[in-house]
């Protein structure tokens, strides 16, 4: 579901953030230090499980709609992966508020190994045009809410090469191989046919939600903001109507650096000649 969305990200004292825990801490960064992490098998493992398979691959991606244009980046499933994989880590996210207008989580990555703990607070809109929501889709809110400040406070606390690895590997599984015109064509159908049936959209407003005017112009890029759209959804980060009905009725964006058309020029008025040559 598309709402407002605050995201506050802070590193904090591992001591503060963990008061109440100080044994189990201690005993977590004993361990972590007995057993440090191996950089490279945990990028392996991280790539092997991404690329099990592209249904996998397909969840390691978001796009939502933001002021006109589709924000695409890694996802949570792909953060808890590359978390569970870079080993020595605690990872929580809870709803921490709820007010009038907004829910409130809060998550918190700490690595143990290196003594860095991030703390991310995210705020989401449960207003809607009708009013306030009922506890229903407060309580989905709230955990679409959890999953994006989880999600963020790892991002946070793994160095974004590695990120940047393990995703650039699962988009390349998500488009397969588009080696060719003829393979490229299979998979853009794939891919439609599947938001046609899962969503029931049309062709048209998929092409509104990625920009383009028809489907030779979709590219594997494409695609993949296309698969990550319908993560979203099926996360609660965005819906149907946001992604892509709202996306065709918008107005198109005008190009600032493009030629200002000329203003047309008034017609000058012909004073009569009261049948004089002027």
């Amino acid at each position: 579901m598309e709402s407002e969305e605050i995201v506050k990200i802070e590193e904090i004292s591992s001591d503060v953030m963990y008061s109440q825990d100080r044994s189990l801490i201690d005993s977590i960064v004993a361990t972590s230090r007995a057993y440090p992490r191996n950089i490279r098998r945990a990028v392996d493992n991280s790539i092997a499980i991404v690329t099990m398979d592209k249904e996998t691959a397909s969840t390691c991606t978001y796009s939502v709609p933001r002021g006109g244009k589709a924000i695409t980046g890694p996802s949570v499933h792909l953060a808890k992966i590359l978390a569970q994989s870079w080993g020595n880590m605690r990872i929580e996210a809870r709803v921490i508020g709820i007010d009038a207008k907004h829910v409130t989580s809060q998550a918190v990555c700490f690595d143990a190994e290196n003594n860095l703990a991030i703390k991310v607070e995210v705020k989401r809109s449960i207003m809607t045009k009708n009013g306030r929501m009922n506890d229903d889709m407060i309580t989905v809110t709230g955990n679409a809410g959890n999953s994006i400040a989880l999600r963020n406070a790892i991002l946070s606390v793994i160095p974004k090469a590695i990120v940047d690895k393990v995703y650039n590997e699962a988009k390349a599984k998500i488009t397969g191989d588009v080696s060719d015109k003829t393979k490229l064509l299979a998979r853009r159908k794939q891919v439609l046919d599947s938001f046609k049936d899962s969503y029931s959209v049309t062709e048209q407003e998929v092409l509104s939600a990625i920009g383009k005017a028809s489907i030779d112009h979709i590219t594997p890029d494409d695609l993949v903001v296309l698969i990550g759209i319908g993560t979203a959804i099926k996360d609660g980060d965005t819906d149907i109507e946001t992604a892509f009905r709202k996306a065709k009725k918008s107005e198109p964006v005008q190009n600032p650096l493009a030629p200002k058309a000329e203003p047309k020029a008034e017609p000058k008025e012909e004073k009569p000649t009261d049948g004089k040559l002027m």
